[in-house]
């Protein structure tokens, strides 16, 4: 998940912690472990060395990469400890809650549905959603589905909600979708729509609705059939309701609280309150075949591709930085744009794209970072990409 909102500095800092910038792709050529300082090998790359750095710098418990490169190879990194208690190795490629990722694989099936003459991308939400957007300053007949995917409705963001004001009382907690969305409609609209730009998770809860209303299936179901069955993501799934843990080898996620707070371990949770807009597992691997896929026309046809990649200012987000219908551009450092997403959960962000040439990362640490160290993760995708 995600967000930024330039009116109040604390719902900056905490929804922060849901996700954002750029993620990946790129077909997988060859898999290795990078070297580690106690081989015979040759000094660590600057992948390698880049996560060291976070982890022994930065403090975060574990960090963990794939890379495609300009060579077409494709490499797998790790640094730090898979788990705090018991001080066991980070799993090569190990799953990973993907936090705001979750919202390309969200517009992909609004946009498929598009594309079946299902749903209507300028059509108002109310013509699927009839009565559910009502608040102060909120109706659902002046929202239209692409400034849901576009984050340009207006909707005020439901994390802001009181409910879900203190991660540690809900880690095991349930919510329906319904309650969480009432949770957005209690506060006032953010804007008009249409009218301005803000990251808010409620357009994706609500687009979630909106699949289940239109295919009559769960969300869950038709995310698994029409992305992650499709192109072969065999470590990537939606959450079933109640399931709290990860299913493959994976490092351990930890709740940072405050600065000399001891980090809760956060790896298992209830991922109802990120439901569509935050609660795929997945890998770096996955990832960087799920942005590939995406970007190369393999989910979406190209008049639904090209309106993916229309974007707006999105600065909030970063310098340079645009978003399109579920996906952001971003400059790199070395000429070039970056696609993808890019993604927090509690005890997880990960951050990536893809470049047009297929050059791909996806890098991803154990807690969430501070701004300091968050820029040092962009840095580290910017040096993996630029080599």
């Amino acid at each position: 998940m995600n967000a930024h909102t330039p009116q109040r500095t604390a719902r900056r800092t905490r929804m922060v912690r849901y996700a954002t910038t750029a993620t990946v792709a790129a077909g997988v050529a060859l898999t290795a472990v990078a070297p580690t300082a106690a081989s015979a090998a040759p000094r660590p790359d600057v992948v390698q060395r880049r996560l060291d750095a976070l982890v022994k710098n930065d403090g975060m418990p574990a960090a963990l990469a794939t890379v495609t490169g300009r060579d077409g190879r494709t490499r797998t990194y790790t640094a730090g400890v898979g788990d705090l208690a018991t001080k066991a190795k980070v799993p090569v490629d190990g799953q990973i809650r993907a936090g705001s990722n979750t919202k390309a694989f969200t517009a992909v099936v609004v946009l498929q549905l598009v594309a079946e003459g299902k749903v209507g991308l300028d059509a108002s939400v109310d013509t699927y959603l009839p009565g559910l957007l009502r608040g102060s300053g909120i109706d659902g007949r002046n929202i239209t589905v692409r400034q849901l995917l576009q984050h340009t409705s207006g909707l005020p963001d439901y994390m802001d909600a009181p409910a879900l004001s203190d991660f540690t009382t809900i880690q095991y907690r349930y919510f329906e979708p319904r309650e969480l969305l009432d949770g957005a409609l209690a506060q006032k609209a953010l804007f008009a729509p249409g009218t301005d730009w803000m990251y808010s998770n409620t357009n994706y809860l609500v687009a979630g609705l909106l699949i289940q209303k239109v295919t009559g299936r769960p969300y869950g179901e038709e995310v698994t059939r029409r992305v992650i069955d499709r192109i072969g993501l065999r470590h990537t799934y939606v959450p079933a309701v109640g399931e709290t843990t990860l299913r493959e080898p994976h490092p351990h996620g930890y709740l940072n609280t405050g600065p000399g707070a001891p980090l809760i371990d956060y790896t298992d949770m209830d991922s109802s309150m990120a439901w569509s807009a935050g609660a795929v597992v997945s890998t770096n691997t996955d990832l960087n075949t799920f942005y590939g896929a995406l970007l190369g026309g393999r989910l979406l046809p190209a008049a639904q591709l090209a309106q993916m990649r229309t974007t707006v200012p999105a600065e909030l987000l970063g310098p340079g930085v645009r978003y399109g219908l579920g996906i952001q551009s971003r400059p790199i450092v070395c000429g070039g744009l970056v696609w993808g997403h890019g993604g927090t959960a509690p005890g997880y962000r990960s951050r990536g794209g893809v470049t047009d040439d297929g050059r791909a990362v996806n890098i991803t640490v154990t807690t969430v970072p501070d701004a300091p160290t968050a820029k040092r993760m962009t840095d580290a995708v910017d040096a993996a990409l630029c080599r």
